[in-house]
């Protein structure tokens, strides 16, 4: 049981309107000390419930902030309210719809509190994709990038591709969504999801050409978020390898961006890997580095490696992360 539960409540259930009129789940937190001090949204991985970050979200109403957290269309209580999975769910919908939707909903709702995102995995894109995303104050993302597969960890680099680039289109293709939830691989994605993830390309606007035909440029809204990043890389996440981080942070051209890299030893752990790092085992460790970071901009010190990059004004993403 979390150790949270008996202490504050499970969050108030919201909804979400996005802008192609659509509805999204989610649940909102708010602040039990005394004092609001900001507004934090949570932007989910691919396939992951929002109900997966709602230790975490706890842990941060306990200490001043309003926490939002949501579904993206077409997985966990959002697909209920859309039960037919449909192509138009995708990374770019998801983005440039549903978390823009959330975004909007805080600066609405909290107009005068600093707007921070903390985001897993593909959920660091979004913001990018966003046009709500020039809001955001800062940024906390754990593994994030938009799995380009020559990224994968080398040592697991041919396995991963054999589930995510050649299994899922497969299964996509014979049933119309990719069944991941009875591999035990999470959720159930959608075709459109399913497809972009097996079939993306190095570069992110190449991804998205389907989107740029209807007019919808993917990086037209990466060069308005010119807040903080802390990009986050977990040293045995086979996902989220530097270079996995990097190809991502190399789109927030205009940010201030830092990746630091956690080694679990560092937190008395063996592994902590793409997921565990929202686990309350960390309450104490990481998830009070990261809430000193949203509430004081201060990067955790230690034996972690940082790499702060410059910020640039261009969103060509060929500018490389500095090493200092």
């Amino acid at each position: 049981m979390d150790r949270a539960s008996n202490d504050i409540s499970a969050g108030v259930p919201i909804s979400l309107r996005t802008s192609d009129a659509k509805d999204l789940a989610g649940h909102l937190w708010l602040p039990t000390s005394a004092r609001q001090i900001g507004m934090v949204v949570i932007n989910p991985a691919t396939a992951v419930k929002a109900s997966y970050y709602h230790r975490f979200a706890r842990f941060l109403a306990r200490h001043g902030y309003a926490v939002l957290t949501y579904d993206y269309r077409s997985i966990g209580a959002s697909r209920l309210m859309h039960p037919r999975a449909t192509r138009d769910a995708d990374k770019f919908a998801w983005g440039a719809y549903d978390c823009d939707a959330a975004l909007k909903w805080a600066v609405d709702t909290f107009p005068d509190m600093p707007l921070n995102v903390v985001a897993h995995s593909i959920g660091g894109l979004m913001i990018g994709l966003a046009s709500h995303g020039h809001h955001v104050r800062r940024c906390l993302t754990v593994g994030a990038q938009y799995a380009y597969w020559p990224d994968y960890a080398a040592d697991q680099r041919f396995s991963m591709w054999l589930r995510w680039h050649f299994l899922m289109p497969l299964l996509t293709s014979v049933l119309g969504y990719f069944p991941a939830s009875r591999l035990g691989w999470h959720e159930d994605l959608p075709a459109g999801a399913a497809y972009e993830w097996a079939f993306r390309r190095a570069r992110l606007e190449k991804s998205y050409r389907h989107r740029q035909r209807h007019g919808l440029d993917p990086l037209r809204h990466f060069p308005a978020m010119t807040g903080e990043i802390l990009a986050i890389g977990l040293s045995d996440d086979p996902f989220g390898t530097p270079e996995a981080i990097d190809r991502l942070l190399r789109y927030y051209a205009s940010a201030h961006r830092t990746r630091l890299e956690i080694h679990p030893e560092a937190v008395g752990v063996a592994s902590i890997g793409h997921f565990a790092y929202f686990h309350d085992q960390f309450e104490e460790t990481l998830w009070m580095d990261a809430l000193r970071w949203l509430r004081d901009g201060k990067v955790p010190a230690g034996n972690n490696a940082i790499y702060p990059a410059t910020a640039t004004q261009s969103n060509e993403g060929h500018d490389d992360a500095h090493q200092h």
